[in-house]
Formats: structure tokens, C-alpha cells, sequence
């Protein structure tokens, strides 16, 4: 699909948010605006859209001088990060908006990228689990205590009839220090994603037993579409900064676009070369993970919220104890930049 060029009408201050959409990309380096992103670990194939726009020069091609970070283990989160003002966007899972509504902070998501979570919980070599409820009485590494992986967890282990207290959760994080978890015992299972899912069946540590990265998947576990990677933001500050918002949806609803007519090897010929071989994953192995959790992105949707999905976030989220008052979901996502990013392209 080859993305038309969008012309610029009028300043961005006088233009509503579908008008913003038609915004050109003739701006130069010096008159782009800057935006500051964090991404919930920049390198993992679940947060793949956000560097590949960068990758692929789409943030500049819709007039944004794109400035990317990731979070580190024992850092502080991307989404509190936003939250706090350290950076404009958050890289991160849409559950956090309802959790941040909760507690009465204005924090939306705006494009939505990915429509499972694109985990996998492994369990160790030699432990036979086959379901949340062969763990009673054992411990599950997370990536964090409070994470979204944290409350997958809780909501599985719920579904199959598992209290909080059946069971505990260590924080193991992810890559080595996941794969040290389940290989010397710390915990029995890890939820975790690409390319660490990859490297634990290479090194014959452990084995998926609970598959949160597909559609079918999704639908057994979790019963239900869930919505996991997209962009938050301060709606004031999104309300502030119109050219800026409407210019990063623009240009992640082209990369998901772009996906549509792509292969995961294009994604790996484009991608810093650190990302796709390293000590967990070949260039091969990257490409056949990928491939195969390829239908967690939302391509077919290009951005929009799935109708159902921030329904069956909100029970995960309520049976994590997080949500203990009525929320309105209809205030914690947008559709109207991405609708106006689609309409400008001609995109279905």
C-alpha cells in the first residue's frame, strides 16, 4: 500500500483534530516539534511499531522530531513517566489508563497497536504445568510487581479458580534475568514475550504453557480481545499539542499499514541490528518468533480500539484488585486521531 503525501491546509492552531491530519511533512528539522516518548522496553517485539516508525522515517515524514527512550529494570515505568511529565508519551499497555482514571489522573490512549498481549507464560523444564491451576502453591515471575504482566497473572490464575493468595509472584523481569528465574528455581513460571520466549526453549529451560500472543489464545485465557500495546497521554497535554499528537498517530498508523503489505523479515531488515541478533536470538530466530506472534498487531484495525476490548481489560484489571470504583471507558482511549489519520490517507 504506498501512503499518499498529505498537504498542509492552515496553521496547526486554528485546525481541528481531523484537519490536523492533513498536515504535510515539508516542515524542516529546525521548525519540527519535538516529542519525547518512552517506550515500556523499547526492544521487546510486542513494543516493535514504535521503533519501526522511527526506522522507517515516519515520525519526520508527519512532522515530528521523534526522541524514543525505554524504561529500565528498576526504573521508573513509562507510563508513570508520562504521568509525571518526565516525557510526553508512554510506549505502554492501554490498562493503564483505566487504572490512572481510577485514581482521577486524564491519562488516554490515542492509537491503539496490538490487539493481544503478545505473552507467553513459560514454565520450567520438568514441571508439567499445563494450566494457572497447576501453580497453586508455587511461585510465577512477572516482569514487575504492578505491571500488566502482574495483573495477566491474576486474572488467569483467577479464571481457573486461584485466589491471591494460592499462589506468589516474584518480579523476574525479563531476558536473562527471566530465564535465571525458571532455570534455578525462583519461580515455576514466568510470563514473558519475544525475543525472550525464544531464547528459554533454545537454552531448553522451559516451555510455553499458557499462549497470550494470538487471537485463539486470547479468546481461551482471557475470554475476550485485549488491548495491550499503545500510546498514552495527558489528554491536556494532548489538547495543548494538536500537530504533535495527530503527527505521532499519523505516523504509527502508517507503520502498521506499512506492516500490512510487509513480512516480519522486511521488519528485521529495517530494525537496528542489536534488536534483531543478540545473545537471546539469532536474525532467523527473531524472524520466525515474529512471524508467528505476528497477528498481535493491530494491522487489520489499523489503530482503532477493538469494540469489546477495553471491557475485557477492565475485568482483568478489576480482578487484580486494581479497580475498586466505576470507571468510564469511553474516557480512557480516543479513536479520533487515528479516524482522521485514516481518512487522510485513504485507509480502510
Amino acid at each position: 500500500m504506498k501512503l499518499t503525501k498529505l498537504a498542509a491546509l492552515a496553521a496547526a492552531t486554528a485546525l481541528s483534530v481531523p484537519s490536523l491530519a492533513m498536515l504535510t511533512t515539508a516542515a524542516t528539522a529546525e521548525d519540527m516539534p519535538q516529542v519525547t516518548l518512552m517506550v515500556g522496553g523499547i526492544d521487546k517485539q510486542i513494543y516493535l511499531p514504535y521503533q519501526l516508525a522511527e526506522s522507517l522515517g515516519m515520525f519526520k515524514k508527519y512532522g515530528v522530531d521523534m526522541h524514543l527512550s525505554t524504561e529500565q529494570n528498576g526504573g521508573v515505568g513509562a507510563e508513570d513517566a508520562v504521568v509525571s511529565g518526565q516525557v510526553n508519551m508512554a510506549g505502554a499497555w492501554y490498562n493503564h489508563t483505566i487504572d490512572f482514571q481510577s485514581k482521577g489522573k486524564n491519562i488516554i490512549g490515542i492509537v491503539q497497536l496490538s490487539v493481544a498481549p503478545g505473552e507467553r507464560i513459560m514454565c520450567a523444564k520438568g514441571t508439567d504445568i499445563k494450566s494457572p491451576a497447576d501453580w497453586k502453591g508455587k511461585a510465577v515471575g512477572v516482569t514487575d510487581l504492578g505491571s500488566g504482566t502482574d495483573d495477566l497473572v491474576s486474572y488467569v490464575s483467577a479464571r481457573a479458580g486461584l485466589g491471591q493468595n494460592d499462589y506468589t509472584k516474584i518480579a523476574a523481569g525479563a531476558g536473562q534475568t527471566m530465564i535465571a528465574a525458571l532455570k534455578f528455581g525462583k519461580a515455576v513460571c514466568g510470563i514473558t514475550s519475544q525475543p525472550t520466549v525464544n531464547a528459554i526453549q533454545k537454552l531448553d529451560v522451559g516451555y510455553p504453557a499458557i499462549d497470550l500472543s494470538t487471537g485463539a489464545g486470547v479468546q481461551k485465557w482471557l475470554g475476550g480481545d485485549f488491548p495491550a500495546a499503545n500510546v498514552l497521554v495527558n489528554a491536556d497535554w494532548a489538547k495543548a499539542h494538536p500537530k504533535e499528537t495527530q503527527g505521532v498517530v499519523n505516523a504509527l498508523v502508517a507503520t502498521l499499514a506499512w506492516m500490512k503489505t510487509h513480512t516480519a523479515a522486511d521488519v528485521a531488515n529495517v530494525m537496528p541490528k542489536d534488536f534483531v541478533s543478540n545473545q537471546l536470538s539469532s536474525k532467523d530466530e527473531y524472524i520466525a518468533a515474529l512471524t508467528q506472534d505476528w497477528g498481535q498487531f493491530n494491522i487489520d484495525g489499523l489503530g482503532m480500539m477493538p469494540e469489546n476490548g477495553p471491557q475485557t481489560v477492565y475485568d482483568v484489571e478489576k480482578a487484580a484488585g486494581k479497580i475498586k470504583v466505576a470507571v468510564d471507558l469511553t474516557k480512557t482511549f480516543t479513536n479520533d486521531y487515528v479516524i482522521a489519520a485514516k481518512k487522510a490517507e485513504g485507509l480502510n
